[in-house]
């Protein structure tokens, strides 16, 4: 006869939850590394109840917002490579919907997600509760309707005993490197409480370990045969390399076949930075060493990389028309874009594979000295524009030399939005794996702070660098408090430049005058004056402003001795950014204005698609 233990379904879920595990360097971890919960109504009776009874096996952490909330979970799984999650719950509602726009980061950037919103009464007895939203042609539909789009699985748990099938659907997703995303599981409120005969071995630890696809022979086959073909080769470096722990098979592949490789934004660090082949950024925010290898390339391997419009620039960034690429990545669907020959693999063991059928054969000398010149040409570009300066207002990229000088090997920069990723992408240099943490998939405002919060609580023992334009931090910043709740130490350098910076110059780039982007361009009645210092200070971190790059310098080094949340405020350009290097990107101008900018604008767009096209 088969064991039952009788449950909540709330208190299953949780038991369920605590129960999976991992091995990460050797040691068995908690899969879960806790819950981030704001309660309310549709959620504090059932599953507040529940992970109160297992707060010491299974976390749970308060913040101040539920999209920052996931945003921190989102990161906390991508500094942990996808081998370690968190869950987030919430209540109906604003709570629930509030976490919409990060399950679209989680979806975008491929990372594990529990999303445990509260739902409405299974039972419908009480409708329309508090905060409901009510269709009028449809009742079975509620606000985590909204979930659909942005999950790869969703669920609504209307009778306790679904949450078996459910959350074992749930963790395949999860787990899986080709299907891995957010997961939404909504939570009928009366059915978080509903008691059900649970059987025992739906609590038996599982540990879950990373699936490793090897290649099809015939598509491993293929792939070699464009490689020994090829006379320009190029490796493209996506996200899926960290993820599958497989940086040190990309680096012996680059040696030993003499091919350079070039980073997404995703992918960065994957390789050393002083790497001889390794030619940082490509794409829209590429170095100029990296794109001229793509412009000429007659083959791309494409690792671990969905091939967004940044990487390729628009389709038009790999300009040989004779140009293949491999695709090599767990998913199919990102395998096989733009025509690519798929080998569709683990990143690690497809690497391993390629290197061994590729045994004995090298990329001409000539291409890959020719990559090396320009990696070499474009470090020393690079440091002009990073330098250290006395101007008055620095630019984006001297705030990111300046941060890069005070850093060390094991540090994590960490940034989502606006100008500064691409200041980023092209300049730092990270020192290790993981070392370069960017949200650039989904380009979410908001993300940087949270985000700092998950990526310190992966890995403590790194210290994390926040870099946040005053935009962001203005949509999103409660999330200081919570570090220094919590005692998760951050270091936040916010770079004010009075408004959205990056938008208002792409904005002149496309012919149309600055318009409500800065804040002198927007309809105002007084421009505020707003003392990010102060503001960071009343949550609680070490703040300050500095007047000069110099007066920096110095504050990032006291910063490190601090034992909580710093944040460090320096005033900068808004109109300078880094000119050299970077590739056209595809955005729309109008045909039709009054404006000469904007009809000299249409006509280089014109110019550059029939480049492209033809």
């Amino acid at each position: 006869m088969m064991s039952t233990i009788r449950l909540t379904m709330a208190q299953a879920l949780v038991a369920a939850m605590a129960a999976q595990k991992t091995v990460v360097g050797g040691r068995t971890l908690p899969l879960f590394a806790g819950v981030w919960a704001i309660f309310g109504h549709g959620n504090v009776a059932g599953l507040g109840e529940a992970l109160y009874g297992a707060r010491d096996i299974l976390p749970t952490l308060r913040a101040h917002n539920e999209q920052a909330m996931a945003h921190a979970a989102i990161a906390f799984a991508k500094a942990s490579r996808r081998r370690r999650m968190m869950a987030v719950t919430s209540s109906i509602g604003p709570g629930a919907t509030n976490m919409v726009t990060a399950a679209a980061v989680a979806h975008v950037n491929r990372l594990p997600l529990l999303l445990l919103p509260g739902d409405v009464f299974a039972g419908r007895r009480p409708d329309p509760v508090l905060q409901q939203i009510e269709d009028f042609g449809d009742g079975t539909v509620s606000a985590n309707d909204c979930f659909r789009p942005v999950s790869r699985y969703f669920d609504r748990i209307t009778r306790p005993e679904q949450l078996i099938p459910a959350f074992e659907r749930a963790m395949q997703v999860l787990t899986d490197p080709s299907d891995c995303g957010p997961v939404t599981l909504a939570l009928c409120q009366d059915v978080q409480t509903e008691a059900y005969d649970y059987p025992e071995s739906f609590f038996a630890e599982r540990i879950w370990t990373p699936r490793r696809t090897r290649p099809d022979e015939q598509e491993l086959a293929q792939a070699v045969a464009l490689l020994k073909a090829a006379k320009r080769p190029l490796v493209v470096a996506g996200g899926g390399v960290l993820y599958s722990e497989a940086e040190g098979e990309l680096a012996r592949f680059c040696m030993a076949h003499g091919i350079p490789s070039a980073e997404t934004q995703a992918g960065k660090s994957a390789l050393p930075h002083d790497h001889p082949f390794n030619l940082g950024a490509i794409g829209v925010t590429g170095t100029g060493a990296a794109n001229d290898a793509a412009k000429n390339a007659d083959v791309v391997l494409a690792v671990g990389t969905r091939l967004q419009d940044f990487t390729t620039g628009s389709r038009a960034l790999f300009a040989d028309p004779d140009c293949r690429i491999v695709g090599l990545n767990t998913q199919a669907f990102d395998a096989g874009k733009h025509g690519a020959q798929p080998l569709v693999a683990d990143a690690k063991a497809g690497l391993a594979e390629l290197e061994a059928a590729l045994a004995g054969w090298k990329a001409p000398a000539g291409w890959t000295a020719q990559a090396q010149t320009s990696r070499d040409a474009w470090l020393a570009t690079a440091a002009r524009y990073t330098a250290a300066s006395n101007q008055a207002l620095p630019s984006d990229a001297q705030v990111v030399g300046a941060v890069q000088r005070q850093s060390r090997v094991s540090d994590v920069v960490l940034c989502a939005a606006g100008g500064l990723p691409g200041e980023l992408h092209k300049l730092w240099q990270p020192g290790a794996p993981g070392g370069y943490h960017m949200e650039y998939g989904y380009s979410c405002m908001g993300y940087e702070i949270a985000g700092g919060l998950g990526a310190k609580l992966a890995d403590p023992a790194r210290e994390v660098f926040v870099m946040v334009g005053d935009g962001s931090y203005l949509m999103m910043n409660s999330e200081i408090a919570t570090s220094v709740m919590l005692g998760v130490k951050l270091t936040i350098v916010v770079l004010d430049n009075r408004g959205f910076g990056c938008i208002n110059r792409l904005q002149n780039a496309t012919g149309s005058a600055s318009f409500n982007n800065l804040l002198r361009d927007t309809r105002h009645e007084a421009l505020p004056e707003i003392d990010f210092a102060a503001h960071a200070g009343s949550m609680g971190a070490i703040a300050r402003k500095v007047a000069s790059l110099a007066e920096l310098d110095t504050a990032l080094d006291e910063a490190r001795s601090h034992d909580r949340t710093s944040v460090i405020v320096i005033d900068t350009d808004p109109l300078i950014s880094t000119d050299a290097g970077g590739h056209w990107w595809e955005v729309a101008v109008p045909e039709v204005s009054v404006r000469d900018e904007v009809k000299a604008a249409r006509k280089r767009y014109d110019g550059a698609l029939a480049a492209r096209d033809n």
